[in-house]
């Protein structure tokens, strides 16, 4: 059976992103008052990125753990961990890009070398669950 964890999201990158969005559309709307028919696509594309994306992040960063893998995904992008190649998972605030939209973050190292920094809501019980996984999965 699957569980899912959504991100935690920190107000202050909310704000960032609404900032973001609000520029891009304004961009958008600049751009589409040039009159030309070449602005549009230029507008539209401006728009998916500077819209759709930033949306796209927030609505769909989560955590799926399943009794043999951790599936992550945030936005186009996804990640597939074995939970038998988890190595070590340890408290972060790194602020590198990651799939996670807080500063409260977990660290996953896995396999060799790799990692990977997520932030599920509910911390506590996701580090729980995960190592009933490992234990299950050794």
């Amino acid at each position: 059976m699957a569980t899912v964890y959504k991100s935690k999201t920190d107000a202050w990158l909310l704000a960032v992103l609404a900032v973001a969005i609000a520029v891009s559309l304004f961009a958008a709307i600049v751009t589409v008052s040039d009159g030309s028919a070449a602005a549009w696509p230029m507008a539209a594309f401006i728009a998916v990125i500077g819209v759709g994306l930033p949306i796209w992040l927030l609505l769909s960063t989560r955590y799926t753990l399943e009794p043999r893998q951790l599936r992550v995904q945030s936005g186009p992008f996804k990640w597939h961990i074995k939970v038998a190649d988890i190595t070590s998972i340890t408290p972060s605030s790194n602020a590198l890009s990651s799939p996670a939209l807080s500063l409260d973050r977990l660290r996953i190292d896995y396999g060799s070398g790799r990692s990977l920094m997520i932030s599920p809501r509910n911390k506590e019980q996701f580090l729980r669950d995960i190592e009933a996984a490992r234990r299950g999965a050794a």
